[in-house]
């Protein structure tokens, strides 16, 4: 991977101009492999998100790019698309690196392969912290073709030297400005440098802060760079709405009137994360069933209480921004109990309520101590945000799925 950053070394992320508008509206237009597009309909995609029609083109054919997506729906199946195009079944060895800030975004991105691969002769691993390291090992001399990894196990599989990479001709790095935030530099720079030379490169990332700008510019070739605006976030069919409080503790009781009115078949609470164990607590005691997920858990809890919550077992699933862009399932409903510090979180919390196209409810408790923070997100995301209507049951009940 030569460096060629001209026109980005002076960039700051809200300078950077997209340099690709090329749209294709439809798979059967990206001339995929016919068992790879059978894959993708039997996963019920029919029409590509905004981030599929203008990543996977330049992708497969070729360009490294850089991502840049303040919203996230498709952005794990654009990845194994377009990786699942570009491997050649024939290969026993990882020919797609992709490298996820979080062991959750790595499972859900395996998921997605292995779910649009079923009419495939293709193999795909994660290689994720929290895990035994030597099944990992195990799982690499079978050589599978696409591998997703937490940037830790996959730089001590490296040093290991038990991952080859010499077949290696694609490299994902997905949410850079939070693996990189995150204290992952130095290993994802080491990962950089043990990767073929010819290697293609792409990058997604919320935003384009310094130093992710410093690894596009050493290790891109002349990028394509697409932006995904706002105004393209999918946010029509979800309705909004905030109930004012004045004080934060009648947060507790009004989720608790909220939950025994209306029709709710899931829920996601986003809340702080010292406040997960005391909600939870809370919640119990009056006889709610719900679960609980968040930073410190071990792999094996937090595996089983998002098996248990999407099976359905679970109605209601507690949990903090961890969550937000991590793990793509449908709901008909979020409450935020409290809003995000950020407000791409908040875009971020609320798409879980419209995945996949689904109609979904966004409900936010607020104080005045956050009341401002509404007209904030209003004029960011063009969102509309209402005061919550006394026939709240009925619009929920009319945004969840049929058969509910």
């Amino acid at each position: 991977m030569a460096s060629n950053g001209k026109g980005l070394e002076d960039a700051h992320y809200s300078e950077l101009q997209s340099n690709y508008d090329e749209v294709t509206d439809s798979f059967e237009a990206m001339n995929l492999k016919p068992d790879l597009l059978r894959g993708i309909r039997s996963c019920g995609f029919k029409r590509p998100f905004a981030i599929q029609q203008r990543a996977i083109m330049p992708i497969i054919n070729d360009r490294d790019v850089i991502a840049q997506a303040q919203f996230d729906a498709g952005k794990t199946t654009t990845f194994s698309i377009s990786a699942l195009q570009k491997i050649d079944p024939r290969v026993k060895a990882c020919q797609c690196l992709i490298v996820a800030h979080t062991r959750e975004m790595a499972l859900q991105i395996r998921r997605d392969a292995i779910g649009i691969s079923g009419f495939m002769d293709i193999e795909c691993c994660a290689c994720i912290g929290g895990t035994s390291i030597h099944d990992d090992m195990e799982a690499l001399r079978r050589g599978p073709q696409l591998v997703v990894g937490t940037p830790g196990r996959i730089y001590d599989l490296m040093q290991r030297q038990t991952f080859q990479t010499k077949e290696i001709k694609l490299f994902i790095l997905d949410e850079a400005d939070e693996m990189l935030s995150r204290g992952f530099t130095d290993q994802v720079h080491t990962i950089l440098h043990l990767l073929p030379k010819c290697t293609q490169f792409v990058l997604h990332s919320a935003t384009i802060p310094q130093d992710v700008l410093e690894v596009t510019t050493e290790f891109m070739r002349n990028p394509a760079i697409l932006l995904v605006r706002n105004e393209e976030l999918p946010l029509e069919d979800i309705k909004q709405f905030y109930i004012a409080l004045q004080r934060e503790e009648w947060k507790l009781d009004t989720l608790t009137d909220l939950y025994e009115v209306v029709p709710i078949t899931q829920v996601v609470i986003f809340c702080d994360a010292h406040k997960v164990d005391w909600l939870t607590h809370n919640l119990t005691t009056r006889d709610f069933s719900v679960s609980a997920i968040y930073g410190d858990m071990k792999q094996s809890q937090r595996d089983g209480i998002m098996k248990e919550f999407i099976s359905g077992t679970s109605r209601a699933l507690i949990t903090t921004d961890l969550l937000d862009r991590d793990i793509d399932f449908q709901v008909s409903l979020v409450i935020n109990y409290g809003l995000p510090a950020n407000p791409e979180n908040y875009i971020r919390r609320i798409g879980r309520g419209g995945c996949l196209g689904s109609k979904g409810v966004a409900i936010n408790f607020i104080t005045p101590d956050d009341i401002d923070s509404i007209p904030v997100i209003k004029r960011l995301y063009g969102a509309q945000i209402d005061d919550m209507p006394e026939n709240i049951s009925d619009i929920i009940r009319s945004s969840q799925p049929p058969n509910a």
